[in-house]
This record gives structure tokens, C-alpha cells and sequence, in this order.
């Protein structure tokens, strides 16, 4: 990619996308195209053709997805199949056709099956069956891949795939029932520690309630109150987590100095497995996880695990031997991201 070729970053309001819009502009890229949703639906075929055809990026970072926890998975399994599956055939096929030199398609790693070998390889790809709640989102997925895979080896074109393990940074979630487990811990911590401290103003202005009666009933439906935080499950299960920064690092990384023909064996009759795991490589269990956040944060209550609640898959932890091969590690480590992710969570909320 030279500084002034034009890339469309698709999905740039997202936490995968706006993390590679600001990486790119960071390194000088001035020819940047983007489109909110409203601008352009990106399931609708027509509409991403014409696009395509009237703006002919050279370069494509697809991050757009509709995306969700596990309650959001498990319920809208249709939705989730359809249009992650409309947005990726509309723009890998439009890519194609448009003459794009280099696609990057982002995945997840819900692609492996649920009992998967720790650390996942890129070859336990389709060798078990997948984690039922969110089967819908992982095959949209795994069949992005293929298609990226189909295309070079058909038509010579140069799409990459790349699968982040769970991602945190500026631009996350923080919804207390809809969002992921380290930014709902952090929002849960920070709000339990000013109940703490007296500071009645900031969590009626931090859950848009009338009243600090109010914000305590609702806060108790999550169990944190000055006193605990109820964190779900046992604390036994270890997550991987990644600097959403640290990713995009990547992204942009394998999009300027790395081909398809970099992700397998040269020779091999059979060319399959070829998308690239992102992660460090590195986990924590939840109980860990939470201790570490409290501390940072400053909170002296009790976190109160419960075991009735679901814990999930054990272990999901990514081997990243792959992506080391072709020459990047991650900078950012959990204790350091969880302090930035703090302030900018602060910083947010002040504004």
C-alpha cells in the first residue's frame, strides 16, 4: 500500500474498524474512504456494485459485522447468518470484480469448535463441531474464509483473512447487559467503587437515572452494590484478550508487506487454513481477570463469584505461531490496556 492509495475500511464506526482507520491515518494514509451504515447498506447488492464501480478502492479492510454476546447469538441465529453473510458475499465478490489488489476479511475466533485442542491452530479449522449459541455467527465466518481462499485460488486474487481472539480498547461496549466480559467487569467495578466513595451525582449521571434509589435498584438486577460485585460463573475459565490497537497494528502490518502466498506451505496439492490467527498468545482466568481490574481500579469491596451462572468454554486461548512467523508480536499487555481502557472510559464519560 503506497500513502496516497485509495482504502475503504468497511465498518469504521466499530471497535475493529475505527482501531485500523486510526492506525492507518496515524501512518499517513491520506486516501481513506469510509461509509456509515446509513450511506450504505452494505447487504444490499446493488447498491455495495455501485459503490464499488464509482469509487474503485485499491484496498479493502472489511470489519463491518453484525455482531453480539452470547444472548444475541443464541436469539437472532437468522440475522446473524444472513447479514454477516450479505456484507461479506457483496463486498469479497465486488472486491473481485472491482480489480482490488488486496482484501483483508476479519473474523473471529469462534470459528474453531468448541473443543478445539488449546492453543487453536489454524488447522483445527472444521475438525469438530462448533459452540452451539453463536454456530450461525462462526459459519458466516468460517464461510468468509472460504470464500477469500475460493477467490485467490480461482481468480489470482489477494485476499487475506485474519481472526483477532477477544478484542478491548476505545470505542468498546460498555453496555452493562449487552457487553463482553472485560469492559462489563471494568463498567461494573468503576461503578460499585463510586457507590463506595459517595459519589451519587456520577452514577446517576453515568446510567441516565433520576434518582441514586433508582441506579441502586437497577444496579442490584447486576449485583454490584459499595459493598460486591457479582461476577457470573466460577472464575475459572481464561480468556484471551488483545489491545484492539495492538490488532489493527497487525491488520495494517499483513496488509503492507505480506501476500496469500505467505500463509501456506508452498507445493501443498491441497491449499486450506490459510487465514492468520491474532492474539498474544497469552491468557488469564476470569477470577485473575477481575482481581486485576479491582486493583487497578481502586476498589476495596468483594467480588462474589456465581456458580449457578454459565461459565462458558473452559479455555480459548489462540496460538499465534503463525503470525509471529510473519513477523509481528502485540506491545500492549493486559495490566498496561486495562489502565487505558479506564481512562478512556472516564474520559468518555466526562464529555
Amino acid at each position: 500500500m503506497q500513502k496516497d492509495s485509495k482504502i475503504y475500511v468497511a465498518g469504521h464506526r466499530g471497535l475493529v474498524g475505527s482501531a485500523i482507520l486510526k492506525n492507518l491515518q496515524g501512518n499517513g494514509y491520506q486516501n481513506i474512504i469510509t461509509r456509515t451504515h446509513k450511506e450504505l447498506d452494505l447487504t444490499d447488492q446493488q447498491a455495495v456494485g455501485a459503490f464499488f464501480k464509482n469509487e474503485k478502492p485499491e484496498y479493502v479492510f472489511l470489519a463491518a459485522a453484525k455482531v453480539g454476546g452470547i444472548v444475541a447469538n443464541n436469539v437472532y441465529r437468522a440475522d446473524f447468518i444472513y447479514e454477516n453473510m450479505m456484507i461479506q458475499n457483496n463486498v469479497i465478490h465486488q472486491s473481485y470484480l472491482n480489480g482490488v489488489k488486496k482484501l483483508l476479511f476479519l473474523g473471529s475466533t469462534c470459528i474453531y469448535p468448541k473443543n478445539a485442542p488449546q492453543p487453536m491452530k489454524e488447522e483445527y479449522l472444521l475438525t469438530d463441531v462448533l459452540e452451539y449459541t453463536n454456530e450461525p455467527y462462526a459459519i458466516a465466518k468460517i464461510a468468509g474464509i472460504k470464500m477469500c481462499e475460493s477467490y485467490n485460488l480461482q481468480y489470482g486474487t489477494n485476499f487475506l483473512s485474519v481472526m483477532p481472539t477477544n478484542l478491548y480498547g476505545p470505542n468498546d461496549n460498555f453496555d452493562l447487559e449487552k457487553s463482553h466480559v472485560l469492559p462489563a467487569l471494568i463498567r461494573k467495578i468503576h461503578l460499585a467503587k463510586l457507590l463506595a466513595e459517595s459519589k451519587f451525582d456520577e452514577v446517576i449521571k453515568d446510567l441516565g437515572m433520576n434518582s441514586i434509589q433508582e441506579a441502586r435498584d437497577y444496579l442490584s438486577k447486576f449485583g454490584v452494590s459499595e459493598n460486591s460485585v457479582e461476577i457470573w460463573g466460577s472464575g475459572k475459565p481464561k480468556r484471551e484478550f488483545l489491545w484492539s490497537e495492538d490488532m489493527a497494528d497487525a491488520c495494517v502490518f499483513i496488509m503492507e508487506s505480506r501476500d496469500f502466498k505467505d500463509t501456506y506451505t508452498q507445493g501443498q496439492k491441497e491449499i486450506r487454513n490459510t487465514h492468520i490467527n491474532i492474539g498474544t498468545g497469552e491468557d488469564i482466568s476470569i477470577k485473575e481477570l477481575a482481581v486485576m481490574i479491582k486493583g487497578i481500579l481502586g476498589f476495596n469491596g468483594s467480588l462474589v463469584f456465581n456458580p449457578d451462572k454459565p461459565d462458558g468454554t473452559m479455555r480459548k486461548l489462540t496460538d499465534v505461531s503463525k503470525l509471529t512467523n510473519l513477523g509481528w508480536k502485540h506491545r500492549i499487555d493486559l495490566q498496561t490496556g486495562i489502565g487505558l481502557i479506564y481512562a478512556w472510559l472516564i474520559n468518555h464519560n466526562n464529555h
